[in-house]
């Protein structure tokens, strides 16, 4: 099952969630629509390189990342959209495009949309295709200390 890790790391945690298992699912318009969640709620990785360096950004999967903004809100000099081929090999339990916004789970930096944390809940991909885990945001935030992007770095 994918993402052993991650479910291992919120049960060790103490952390209440549940699984959302859908039919298969590939943009974050389309998982949304399968599971009937409001993709103002589906939280969706998209994968960055700051400075070389690969970072999450996390936004609502009805949002797209401006990345001459986001270079000013980090304050790096080079951003640039990864490619998929550039981070598949970074997460090996995961299906390709499905990987849960914990970045401090594959040592790297991990940044939220504001828009998100207004939100009680956070939803987002399992590492799978055909699976969603919904929680708190509260709880997401303790456990992966996301830096929050302030700012219309999303559209």
């Amino acid at each position: 099952m994918p993402v052993r890790t991650m479910k291992e790391f919120l049960d060790k945690e103490g952390i209440k969630y549940v699984s959302i298992i859908h039919s298969p699912a590939f943009t974050a318009a389309e998982t949304a629509a399968t599971a009937h969640i409001h993709g103002q709620s589906l939280a969706k990785v998209v994968m960055v390189r700051l400075d070389g360096d690969m970072a999450m950004v996390v936004v609502p999967s009805t949002k797209k990342v401006d990345v001459a903004l986001l270079r000013e809100v980090t304050g790096a000099a080079e951003v640039d959209i990864a490619t998929e081929k550039q981070f598949r090999d970074l997460f090996p339990d995961c299906e390709a495009g499905a990987m849960p916004p914990f970045g401090n789970l594959y040592n790297m930096e991990t940044y939220v949309s504001a828009d998100l944390t207004e939100n009680e809940e956070i939803v987002f991909n399992a590492g799978s295709h055909t699976e969603l885990v919904k929680m708190s945001y509260v709880d997401f935030e303790r456990l992966v200390n996301p830096r929050v992007l302030v700012g219309s770095a999303w559209h």
